[in-house]
């Protein structure tokens, strides 16, 4: 049982009915009635009845509500309070995919705080899945998710069943990053049916809505890849790069600083389906503040750094 069960339960209540408690509440009316029976499950007794005169409470049902509003009540104060003390605290959090343009835009982002005020800033790097189920849990207000534009209906259904509304940041074809001393990085454009020879580096959680899929590229014939290390973290992706010459990985394009430090390159490589998409996902009706909007300006400016550069 959580938070959200109680004002899911107080809305029908209010309502008298599942369709228009779904319909105020930005939800899909078989969610709702899903929720509402995994709540009844949990708790051993129905809740509602249907009748003449609409969804009803069962005689249990009116004890549970008026806990529930009671429940509810008592958040609102402790978040009223909460906000009191934090006026001046600043707030911000967000989940994002290992994406190292994004990663330079949130530390320019965070380099422009006021350091004199409270500061309260939570970032997770994780998956596309886990992000979403980040917003839609409440456990933060921004995410970013990245997908291969040929899965992007089954992406869009999920975001539309789970409420989520977003906006689209940057359509991109991977590179190939690789050190300066592997052995094509003197090569312009890369033949795919070369690179595939060499180790790749890939994230090892990829997936996608409804399928079960692990692997963001998926190469056609018989070139595919045969030597492959998985990894979840972004900076053990560029010491096993820099130090392995051997790996190369497929990236979005990379801010020429990092390539600096590590001492890599990025080049482009011809096959199928390169085509990625990154976007911005958010709840229904969210306001964005403005640390939220001076985020998404640094954001912003960190992506047309390296579109510029990039495919040059």
């Amino acid at each position: 049982m959580n938070t959200l069960h109680l004002k899911y339960s107080v809305e029908i209540e209010r309502t008298r009915s599942i369709t228009k408690a779904a319909e105020n509440l930005y939800m899909a009316q078989p969610n709702l009635s899903k929720a509402v029976k995994e709540l009844e499950e949990a708790i051993g007794f129905t809740i509602f009845q249907r009748t003449s005169k609409g969804v009803v409470p069962t005689l249990k049902g009116v004890d549970f509500l008026a806990h529930a509003r009671s429940i509810l009540d008592e958040i609102e104060k402790i978040e009223s309070l909460s906000n009191a003390r934090g006026m001046n605290k600043q707030i911000f959090n967000i989940s994002i995919p290992r994406g190292s343009y994004i990663a330079q835009g949130f530390t320019q982002f965070v380099a422009e705080l006021d350091f004199n005020q409270e500061i309260e800033v939570n970032i997770q790097e994780t998956n596309s899945m886990q992000t979403i189920n980040n917003i839609v849990d409440g456990r933060y207000n921004l995410g970013i998710i990245r997908y291969q534009t040929m899965y992007e209906n089954y992406f869009m259904d999920y975001l539309a069943e789970k409420q989520l509304n977003y906006d689209q940041i940057w359509e991109f074809e991977y590179l190939a990053v690789m050190s300066k001393n592997h052995a094509l990085s003197s090569v312009p454009e890369v033949l795919f049916e070369d690179i595939v020879k060499y180790i790749e580096i890939a994230h090892g959680d990829t997936m996608v809505p409804y399928l079960n899929i692990q692997e963001p590229v998926k190469p056609k014939g018989d070139t595919a890849v045969k030597k492959r290390i998985y990894l979840y973290e972004r900076c053990n992706q560029f010491d096993l790069l820099s130090t392995l010459p051997a790996t190369y990985m497929w990236v979005s394009p990379i801010p020429e600083k990092y390539l600096k430090l590590y001492g890599l390159v990025q080049r482009k490589v011809l096959f199928p389906n390169n085509k990625f998409k990154d976007m911005l996902i958010y709840p229904r009706r969210y306001a964005f503040s403005g640390l939220d909007k001076k985020f998404i300006d640094k954001l912003y400016e960190s992506k047309n750094e390296v579109s510029f550069k990039a495919y040059k």
